[in-house]
Parts: structure tokens; sequence; C-alpha cells
């Protein structure tokens, strides 16, 4: 990289009356953005009144977010400078064409941004929305949140970046503000040079085949560190952090430094010059460290249907594959230039793709400046010599609900973020790799080690392409400390009537990390009736669910992780249009929890193994709400859920978010967090 060095420096050293406890960095910007705190520093569990930077959704997110505004009486929203939406969840051409839904989908969002005068509104296959919010917008130090489990990305600048449901990204839309209880912290530190062609797609499959989904991450924020880190790109940066998601993370983060600082200096004014460039204290309270060497790290392959299955590619070589997606918002601009060049090295080698069906292997660029950029630097050309169909921006096969779909049985070796049943469609079968072992693979339809052809890459044609050649002045960067304004807590005024009431039904039983796919498959969620939503409960993988629900089997007991996957809130609307009463769980998705807690359906945590022994497939359970107490109809044994926080608690007692800010109003937040 022909850039010169930033200059690094640290503020003055703190004056006795300023003295703290550490801080990680994610509690260092969420104690930047605290309305008020009771001491200088925050601390997990800690209950928070933020302020939000960002809101950012898609139009199929819109979809919902537009009901919930609606019952909030569509008010003026709190910055409409800061409120990005772009169409790319359901809009490829084809779709768009020939899909009165989709065009409905579409039309709403287009609607609303003319209503509400937002300056950030990217029409259909302009960009995946994390990839040019990222590219362009996104700042260190800042608080996002958004419409998608994939905001997480935005971590890799340097944010604090976490995906929500719609109520809650359309409240903090509307308000400026939020709530969030402080996480647990983990830090997992990257140590080795990897070697060249490694990217953050193999890196974060290897964090997940070492540390498992759902597991260490689960409900914690992801703290990427060590040595190694430091010399990430940020594209790199950008797809560790997006699979956070997969992780089981509230967020991922890392640290920015001169990587970040070089690619602010790209863009426009405006957008890089508002940076705070925040450090973890050296002895931040991490819950645990976990160490990842990278210095013999092989390509990742991970196999359906967890993105935790993960295997080096050397002992998946050979797997026959019926198709070959490059694309989706964990795939960057830096993969998608590696993948041509490795195309390119096997194409001058005298190599051929086998001949295939049409469509069979395909690429997406995230971003139209992408797209354009490659077709000036002769990618594309690339791509389709290999016989690549190059596509305008778009999620498409990544989520299986547009016009490019897997078939049924179809094993398609993708660069996506998810591998989960149905994913790439009805019966579909994703496996989840590099850009490059994609691309390696493609030609023959079978699964490839890179390594080969990695060698032979052009590296200095690589640099070029992705402008590192070119030398500018780097900003220096001033480390910075939180700026608290701290305010002795006050007694709440909130006096909302207490949760209760008992609930007697049959038991649905399932098993641990049920991911809201399964719950609701992305094709039905452009829909908002809740009984519509009911029938399509699921659709795929439990058909007989709603129909047993019907029958009076109106509560679930799953293990860990239940509610794993998108942000998608149709899928607590589908449990609710099917008539479900109650979810009792070992541990939720973060996400799905909130979702959960905002349309009011009672959710309960037990951990007790006795319990799970008992409450099987059609066992009657009696409930009560108030005291958190389970008990087993038949034996009359008694199991106590964890009593939930006074937040959730007072969100409950109001009846969910849109009851709690139709009530309160602005004050809402102020309200229930006191």
């Amino acid at each position: 990289m022909a850039t010169k060095a930033a200059k690094t420096t640290r503020p003055a050293k703190a004056t006795k009356k300023q003295e703290r406890r550490p801080m990680t960095l994610t509690q260092k910007i969420l104690a930047q953005h605290a309305v008020s705190l009771p001491r200088p520093w925050v601390e997990t569990g800690d209950m928070l009144q933020i302020k939000v930077d960002w809101t950012i959704a898609s139009e199929l997110a819109w979809n919902g977010m537009d009901r919930t505004y609606t019952l909030l009486g569509r008010p003026a929203i709190s910055n409409p400078e800061r409120f990005y939406l772009a169409l790319d969840h359901t809009v490829d051409p084809v779709t768009l064409a020939n899909d009165a839904r989709t065009r409905k989908l579409a039309d709403l969002s287009r609607s609303f941004a003319k209503e509400s005068g937002i300056r950030h509104f990217y029409d259909a296959n302009v960009t995946i929305m994390h990839t040019k919010f990222y590219r362009d917008l996104v700042q260190p130090g800042e608080v996002v949140l958004g419409a998608d489990s994939h905001t997480s990305s935005h971590g890799g600048m340097g944010a604090f970046a976490i995906g929500l449901g719609g109520a809650d990204i359309t409240a903090a839309m509307v308000l400026g503000e939020t709530w969030l209880e402080v996480p647990e912290a983990i830090a997992v530190e990257y140590e080795g040079e990897p070697g060249f062609g490694i990217g953050g797609k193999d890196i974060i499959l290897r964090t997940l085949g070492a540390l498992g989904r759902n597991t260490v991450a689960m409900e914690r924020s992801v703290e990427y560190r060590g040595e190694a880190a430091k010399a990430f790109t940020t594209d790199m940066r950008f797809t560790i952090c997006n699979m956070t998601a997969e992780f089981g993370g509230l967020n991922g983060i890392f640290e920015a430094n001169e990587p970040v600082a070089e690619w602010l200096a790209r863009r426009r004014r405006g957008y890089n010059d508002g940076a705070l460039y925040f450090r973890a204290d050296d002895d931040a309270p991490y819950v645990a460290h976990y160490p990842i060497n990278l210095s013999d790290l092989a390509p990742q392959v991970a196999k359906p249907f967890s993105p935790d299955n993960v295997f080096d590619v050397t002992e998946l070589a050979g797997q026959q594959l019926d198709g070959a997606f490059i694309g989706a918002c964990t795939t960057t601009e830096e993969e998608l230039a590696l993948a041509a060049l490795v195309l390119d090295a096997a194409l001058k080698a005298g190599e051929k793709p086998k001949p295939v069906e049409s469509d069979r292997r395909i690429v997406v660029p995230g971003d139209l400046w992408i797209a354009d950029h490659f077709k000036k630097e002769g990618l594309w050309s690339i791509y389709e010599q290999a016989g690549f169909t190059v596509d305008v921006p778009n999620c498409s096969m990544c989520l299986g609900i547009a016009s490019r779909k897997a078939g049924k049985g179809e094993v398609w070796l993708s660069s996506q973020n998810r591998n989960f049943e149905n994913r790439m469609g009805e019966g579909s079968l994703a496996w989840l790799a590099s850009a490059a072992t994609v691309a390696a693979s493609a030609l023959s339809m079978e699964v490839r080690d890179p390594r080969a052809l990695l060698e032979r890459v052009d590296r200095d044609r690589l640099a070029q392409i992705l402008q590192r050649k070119i030398t500018r002045r780097i900003p220096e960067i001033t480390i910075s400390e939180p700026e608290m304004r701290v305010v002795p807590q006050q007694s709440s005024a909130h006096k909302g009537a207490s949760a209760g009431g008992t609930v007697r039904a049959k038991v649905q039983r399932f098993g641990d990390s049920v991911d809201t796919d399964a719950i609701i498959p992305g094709e039905f969620c452009h829909l908002t009736d809740l009984q519509a939503l009911g029938e399509k409960c699921f659709y795929y993988v439990r058909p007989e669910f709603r129909e047993r629900a019907k029958n009076g089997a109106t509560i679930v007991v799953a293990g860990e992780g239940w509610g794993s996957g998108s942000s998608r809130e149709m899928a607590v609307w589908a449990l609710q249009g099917a008539g479900i009463q109650a979810v009792i769980a070992r541990s939720y998705a973060f996400i799905h929890k909130r979702n959960l807690v905002n349309e009011a359906l009672p959710y309960l945590v037990v951990k007790d193994d006795a319990f799970y022994e008992i409450a099987n497939e059609g066992v009657e359970l009696e409930i009560d709400l108030a005291s958190g107490i389970v008990r087993d109809v038949a034996s009359g044994r008694e199991f106590q859920a964890q009593v939930p926080t006074p937040m959730i608690q007072a969100l409950t007692a109001e009846g969910g978010l849109v009851a709690a800010v139709q009530r309160h109003g602005k004050e809402v937040f102020s309200v229930l967090t006191a």
C-alpha cells in the first residue's frame, strides 16, 4: 500500500475527577451516546437510553416498518439526513417486471422516501443496502441501527452497529433514540499472517468452526483484536463483522486504525471528518479471550445447514456442484476483484468452463460504482469468459425469494453468509466459501482449492484495481475518549400495569438454533397480516405447526438460540398469527427476543435440564406470566423462569413498543429506562 502512515496521538491523561473503570470499545461508544449516566463509565447490565446516529433499512424491512409507522401516526422523522433506505432484497429486474408483490414493496418505499424527504434513498439495483452505506457513509464511533441482522457489518469501520426488528428501527427513526442493555463482551484475537488470498470470509468461517455458532458470542459484543487484525483491510473487516450475525453476536467491531483512516480519506467531504477513534482499555472487562491463529489457515467451506459446519477446502475437494454464486452483502469489492483474477489465471492456463445450463454461474456486484469500475477494468469480461452471468446489484440468490433460486436438492457453492435449510430456495443445499474458492470451483463445477490459482494472480493488478497504488495523505488519528453526561439517577415516574395472566396449553417442541428463515421463510415476508403470516409459519420444515396450534398446542418449547438469523419481525407476527401464546427456551437470539418484547408475545428463559426432560411434544403446561412459574400439569412439578430485566417488564406491561410510544411519545425511553 503506497500510503503515508497516519500519525496516532492520544489525549492527555484524565484528571483524578475524571477517573473511571476500564471499558471495552463497545462500552466507550455507548457511553459517548448515552443520554445520561449515573457515573463516568458504563458496565455490563446497565440500561441505557442512547442517541442514534443512523437508522437503515431495505424495502423488505420497510414493508413491516410502514405498518408500525402508520400505527404511530406517521410523524415527522427525527433527521431525514440520517435515515438510509435501499431497495435490494427482492428487486432483481425480472422480479420487478413480473411480480406485483415486489412492485408493491418498491412503491411503498418510494412513496415513503418522497413523503419524508430523506436524503439517502437508493432505488432498485443501485446498491445492496450495506455496501454503499459502509463504503460511503458510516464513520468510526457512530451508533447504527438497521432493520437487517447484517447491520453488524458496519462494525468493520469501528461503529457500534446492530440489527433490530422493524418496530425498534421505526421508533429510533422517529425519536432519534433507543434503549439498550450494555452487553457482555468477548475478544477474538487474531494472530499470525494469513496467506495471500485468505480473506475475511475464510477468517470468519474459521472462527465459527473453532468457536461455534450461538455459543460464546451469543448476545454478546464481539471485539476483533490481535496483531493480525490491525492489518486487515476494511473489506476484510466488513465480511468478518457481517457474519457476526451468524456467530450469534449482538455486534462485531474492530478498532478503527490506519486502514480505516486511509479509506475515509477517499470519501467526499462530510462523511470523513467526524470519526471518533476509540480504543478498548488495556484491562477492559472481557468475559473471555479467544485466540485464533491464521498463519496456516486454508480456504474454508461450510456445509449445510449451519455456518459453523466448517471444513478445510482440501477435505471437500471434488464435491460436485449444480451452481456457483458470487455476491450478496458479504462479498466485497476486494473479494469480487480477487475472484475475477483467479478466473483470469485459470483461463490463461488453458482451462475452460464446463458446459452447464444457463445461469448456473452468477456474479452480482454490491454497488453500481463497483459495477462500472469493474467494467472499465475488464473484470466482467473475465467472468463472462468463465461462463458467469453478470447481474445488477441486488441480494439475488442469497435469500431465494426473487427470480434467482436454487432448485430442490441442488448444491450451490456461494460466497453469501447463510446456508440454512431452504435459504437459496425450497430444498436447496447452500455451501459457503470465499469468492476466490467459488471462482476456482466454478470452472469444473466441483469444489476446488483455489491456492494454486491464487499463486498465479497478478498482485500488482489487484492493487491497481482496488486503487491501493494511489498515494494519499492520511488524516492524523487522534485517539478519543467518550464525553459523558453524568446525571444522578432519579426514581421512575412510570406506573404501567404489571403484566400477568395464565397460559395453559400443550407444547410444540423444537431443538437448538431454530432460525427465523424456518419460522417464516423470506418469500412470505411481504405479508403483514398476522393471520396470513400464521398460515405460513414453519411452512417448509414443520407444515403441521399451524394445525397443531389450532388443536391447542400453543406453547413453543425450544433449546438454545431460538430465533437466530434474520431480524424479520414477521417471525413473531407469524407465531402470533398461528395462535402461539408463549415461547419457552434456554436462550434467544438478541434481535428476535427484542421483537418478542416489542410485539408483546410472552417469552420465558428456563435453564433447568429437568424441565426439558419433561416438556416434550404434546405435554400440557401452565404458565403464570406474572411470577414466571411454569408447571407441568400432569406431575405438578414447577420450574422458575429467569426474571426479566426491569426494561422488559416495563415494555411488557405497556403492551409492547408501539403502545409505549403511543402513550409516552418522545419521552418514552426516558420514562421506561428510569
